[in-house]
């Protein structure tokens, strides 16, 4: 078994709390994912940069899973854990890298906001989760903020932006919860590992295809950009999240998701020197507001037994 908390830690944590801090440690890395992004596009092409990191986390993953020996996953696994990959090791990152070519890293950020809605969604349609009534009424009041600042501040401005950033958020959802499930069975940091593997043959031509003729013009900004989305958004992140999804809950933990807009309009405002209007500030407070509501009301009774259960399993 494989735990991102060290021994003597994680014996004194239940799995609950095990899955809350493990999902918030998983946003506080996925805050910078979007600046970093946003860093990166200056000097490398979207679609390469989408290949590239995916190969480079896919060649770790590969290393993680021979190191560790783990098992592979059953035959049954294998198409959840390709949409897992559409999702959050292709579909995200190739959006959003597009998206920012067309709206700053700060705009981009607000739509994360619709994340933790889109999670609950798909973690009732895939996972068989049933928040109580009350949690759908605070995800979606803290959404639904989100999309207000969207259609008044953004839609004029890039549409085609807009549009891209909202089918990031559609197909991360998706692949939030698959992975989440089949974590409860699989374990977290090996959903993401596998999902990697079975996305190299594809990321890896991919990148080399479209590799730039020469590097020499990509500035240090843009390498550094590089390598978090590669190392931390594609990796180090997601063993953090999908052990927190699968012990805390898919609708509850997701709802940390909320957080992340604020996390990432500092590091927006530092490292890419962007305005960051009051309204995005008076949406981050809005939405911060809700998750606390939310997490109240966002456990249902399958997520509490699950929890229980993947105590003992190799999350």
């Amino acid at each position: 078994m494989f735990s991102p908390w060290p021994l003597p830690m994680r014996k004194k944590l239940d799995s609950t709390t095990d899955g809350w801090l493990c999902g918030f440690a998983g946003v506080l890395i996925f805050s910078g994912s979007l600046p970093a992004t946003r860093l990166a596009v200056l000097g490398l092409d979207p679609v390469f940069l989408t290949g590239a990191r995916a190969t480079i986390a896919g060649v770790l993953g590969v290393l993680l899973l021979l190191s560790l020996r783990a098992a592979r996953p059953a035959r049954a696994e294998v198409w959840p854990l390709i949409i897992v990959a559409l999702g959050v090791v292709v579909g995200f990152p190739l959006l959003t890298a597009l998206a920012l070519q067309h709206v700053s890293s700060a705009h981009a950020i607000v739509f994360v906001g619709l994340l933790p809605l889109a999670t609950a969604v798909f973690g009732v349609l895939r996972a068989g989760e049933r928040p109580q009534p009350a949690f759908w009424i605070f995800s979606a009041a803290g959404s639904a903020a989100v999309v207000a600042f969207a259609l008044r501040h953004g839609i004029d401005a890039s549409p085609l932006g807009d549009a891209l950033m909202l089918g990031a958020i559609i197909v991360c959802g998706l692949g939030y919860a698959e992975g989440a499930r089949l974590s409860r069975r699989l374990g977290g940091w090996q959903v993401i590992c596998w999902a990697l593997v079975i996305s190299l043959p594809v990321m890896a031509p991919l990148a080399w295809w479209l590799r730039p003729a020469s590097f020499a013009a990509v500035g240090a900004a843009s390498w550094w950009g590089f390598a978090y989305v590669s190392l931390f958004s594609m990796l180090i992140g997601f063993v953090f999240w999908y052990r927190g999804l699968a012990l805390g809950g898919i609708a509850g933990v997701g709802q940390l998701q909320l957080l992340q807009p604020f996390f990432g309009f500092v590091l927006a405002a530092l490292l890419l020197h962007e305005t960051v209007p009051p309204a995005m500030i008076a949406v981050t407070a809005v939405v911060i507001a809700c998750v606390a509501g939310a997490r109240r009301f966002g456990r249902s009774t399958l997520a509490s037994a699950v929890a229980n259960r993947t105590g003992t399993q190799r999350v």
